[in-house]
């Protein structure tokens, strides 16, 4: 399953159908999944160097393609007794960081549709997990890689709660916007709304998915008077149970009322692909996470 083969089997998916495509794989006995946008290969085990004073979550640092990222070791990550022989390496891009996850094995890629991925029960304190796909013979879990990221590399957080100096004259306009925010991730979406006010966007309406948004900018929109009279500008994650971000957007474009209102794009799956996505679907922004100054600096530009 090579960095080609899993780009041929992206594109083949349209824009803003509401479906996704997942690599399932195995650690101990629980099936789980990745988004096939995050995966550049699969790769079988290499050699790694460890590194003084790593996280323990992270077994050391390896080579490829002359890029040099850290091995999460997913069984130790998740507490999971090590049972397996055979291991395969999933080559990830989150974030503009390439890491690498160790699991037990990699078994095929599935199509579903993001209504069909549903939220983790509330049964343990666990948050690495944000949803679960029902098969016809199992359950794949589909864990927040970016929250395991950001938890052997804290400079994430840093960059999302870090914003660029502005005057009170500024801080002022901005308080009388108002921000739509669709994120799924509890984390982010807290840094991401808490990191907004702070920079005096203080007026921001905060949705678990992009099902969720649609249904109050569907209700904003239904009297008929303009939307920039009640709303400014939407950000949306594209990863989202329910509907995901590119379907949002396209919906948005679709609407008679809704259509002229400013949508940026904030994600962790910002690549040369995706970002070609976005433009056709008519974003009129794309940042990846966490590059929160980056987003402010291009709301002010776009709405202020």
């Amino acid at each position: 399953m090579s960095e080609s083969t899993l780009g041929k089997k992206g594109i083949l998916l349209e824009t803003g159908t509401n479906e996704f495509e997942i690599i399932e794989f195995t650690v101990g006995n629980v099936s789980y999944g990745i988004n096939v946008a995050k995966v550049r290969e699969v790769i079988n085990p290499v050699s790694v160097t460890k590194m003084p004073h790593s996280h323990p979550y992270v077994d050391g640092v390896f080579t490829l393609r002359g890029r040099v990222m850290p091995l999460v070791n997913l069984p130790r990550c998740l507490d999971v007794e090590d049972q397996s022989n055979t291991k395969n390496i999933i080559v990830s891009e989150l974030n503009n960081y390439y890491v690498g996850f160790l699991v037990d094995s990699v078994s095929r890629i599935y199509r579903v549709s993001w209504t069909a991925m549903e939220p983790p029960p509330d049964i343990s304190d666990s948050d690495m997990v944000v949803g679960l796909i029902k098969m016809s013979d199992k359950i794949i879990v589909l864990l927040d890689f970016e929250k395991i990221v950001s938890v052997i590399n804290p400079e994430i957080n840093v960059k999302l709660t870090t914003i660029p100096k502005t005057g009170p004259d500024l801080t002022k306009i901005r308080q009388s916007k108002t921000v739509l925010v669709a994120e799924d991730s509890p984390m982010l979406r807290e840094l991401l709304v808490g990191t907004l006010h702070t920079a005096g966007y203080e007026d921001v309406r905060a949705y678990h998915n992009g099902k969720e948004a649609w249904a109050a900018l569907e209700e904003m929109g239904a009297d008929g008077t303009p939307i920039a009279t009640k709303l400014q500008i939407v950000i949306t994650d594209i990863e989202m149970p329910q509907m995901d971000g590119h379907h949002l957007l396209k919906k948005i474009r679709e609407h008679q009322i809704l259509k002229e209102l400013p949508v940026i794009i904030f994600s962790s799956l910002i690549n040369e692909e995706m970002r070609r996505k976005g433009e056709a679907i008519g974003a009129d922004g794309q940042i990846s996470k966490p590059e929160i100054s980056q987003l402010i600096d291009l709301i002010d530009k776009i709405i202020l």
